[in-house]
């Protein structure tokens, strides 16, 4: 196997596994302090709509349900995590996953809050980073922290995937 195959079979585990972090993340927030997190259902039913023609909502919890939304919710979730995983080793180069460091890391799961405050907060009817929701401050925080933890996610899994390339390379 090559190096490149290396990389991006590496960067699809940190992608996974970074995701199942923040998944892990809420269902502490869940289990804890009974903090509900993104019914995934929902992101199925949103990408369900997309053929008819219909990206946005008035509320997605409103919208008919559609068939298989649950399993492609989870799919789509896994999917994102895995490209913007994707995306981050191909932006740092394969130096960050053969010697990851926390702080790209973080920076990075930061910046992919712009991906629910701008689409898909909107898409659902939520408004811009949540601005219709009961409590839009908690819930724009809520987001900023999941992703900050997906950052975290993606450093430590980078540690277990640098470890297994030095020792298979």
């Amino acid at each position: 196997m090559s190096i490149e195959e290396n990389y991006i079979l590496g960067a699809i585990a940190i992608g996974i596994g970074a995701t199942l972090v923040m998944d892990l993340w809420n269902l502490f927030l869940k289990r804890t302090f009974s903090i509900p997190s993104l019914n995934y259902c929902l992101l199925g039913r949103w990408l369900r709509h997309m053929p008819g023609g219909t990206f946005r909502h008035a509320s997605i919890t409103a919208a008919p349900q559609k068939t298989f939304e649950c399993t492609v919710g989870w799919i789509a979730h896994y999917t994102i995590g895995v490209v913007f995983a994707l995306v981050f080793v191909v932006l740092t180069s394969g130096d960050w996953l053969a010697r990851p460091t926390l702080l790209p890391a973080l920076l990075y799961g930061i910046g992919t809050v712009v991906f629910p405050f701008f689409i898909m907060q909107p898409s659902f009817g939520l408004g811009i980073a949540a601005s219709r929701t009961p409590k839009p401050m908690q819930a724009r925080l809520k987001s900023l922290v999941t992703h900050t933890v997906f950052g975290g996610g993606l450093y430590v899994c980078a540690l277990c995937v640098s470890y297994a390339l030095r020792v298979h390379v």
